[in-house]
């Protein structure tokens, strides 16, 4: 059956789409490889001196290290929170629950730029200014909203008399949250701790208003890296993260398959 006008164009269109969304991160491949001191394709021949730039420089290395352990902290605090608050809501199931579920995703309406002043000038306050603790406390806030919409989403489909039969049966509010309402919830809480993780890791504008120099992340040091005189160090970074998102991403997919 030929396609029509209709499907052609749609079609057209997603790939089209899809082109401008890839390959501004393939262009970046080759650019990691350049022989040069600035970004630009290679000119003599290709050159790996970006990458072992990024494997032995201690500040890059440092930065890296310090955005992984603190987004693994961050995940691991709003899961927990959020997913308590996501099955507490759940449990009351009322107009007060549903206000307290709008406050919590404010931080996603918010522009980032205003959430980070307004840490900026609650940390100079608190004395949390250029510490990890800062940091660590200020993802954890922008990330509860991820977490919870997650768990919020796992458990639309739990059947409220089946936490009302444990209870019935003699199960206490702990061992039926533990026992029936947790593992309904699991896609979202592991969903939630990888959307967790991936906004600490991520973040920069919050970092840049309430770090200084002791705490430095890999965002931060990307950005430092493109004030002055470009890096190409920053496409090698680039580059490893992409190519770690395609091979955890392949992961993902055979797993499902």
């Amino acid at each position: 059956m030929p396609r029509s006008a209709f499907q052609i164009f749609f079609q057209t269109g997603a790939w089209l789409i899809i082109a401008f969304l890839v390959l501004p991160l393939l262009v970046v491949i080759p650019i990691s490889f350049t022989d040069t001191s600035y970004i630009g394709l290679p000119k003599d021949g290709l050159s790996t001196q970006h990458y072992v730039n990024y494997f032995t420089d201690a500040k890059w290395l440092g930065a890296t290290w310090t955005s992984v352990w603190v987004g693994v902290v961050v995940a691991t605090c709003a899961t927990v929170l959020g997913t308590a608050f996501a099955i507490g809501c759940w449990f009351l199931s009322d107009r007060a629950s549903s206000v307290a579920r709008w406050v919590l995703i404010t931080p996603i309406l918010v522009p980032p730029v205003v959430q980070s002043l307004g840490f900026y000038r609650f940390w100079v306050v608190l004395g949390l200014i250029d510490t990890h603790f800062g940091v660590i406390l200020a993802h954890t806030l922008l990330a509860l909203p991820y977490v919870s919409i997650s768990v919020f989403a796992a458990l639309t489909n739990l059947d409220r008399n089946i936490p009302r039969a444990a209870r019935s049966l003699g199960a206490s509010v702990l061992q039926t949250v533990w026992a029936v309402v947790v593992p309904a919830a699991k896609p979202g809480i592991a969903t939630g701790f990888i959307f967790a993780f991936i906004v600490s890791f991520d973040e920069i504008v919050g970092v840049l208003f309430i770090t200084v120099r002791r705490v430095s992340t890999l965002p931060k040091m990307i950005w430092e890296g493109i004030q002055d005189n470009i890096d190409p160090t920053i496409a090698a970074v680039a580059t490893v993260l992409v190519v770690i998102t395609l091979v955890a991403t392949a992961i993902g997919a055979l797993r499902r398959s």
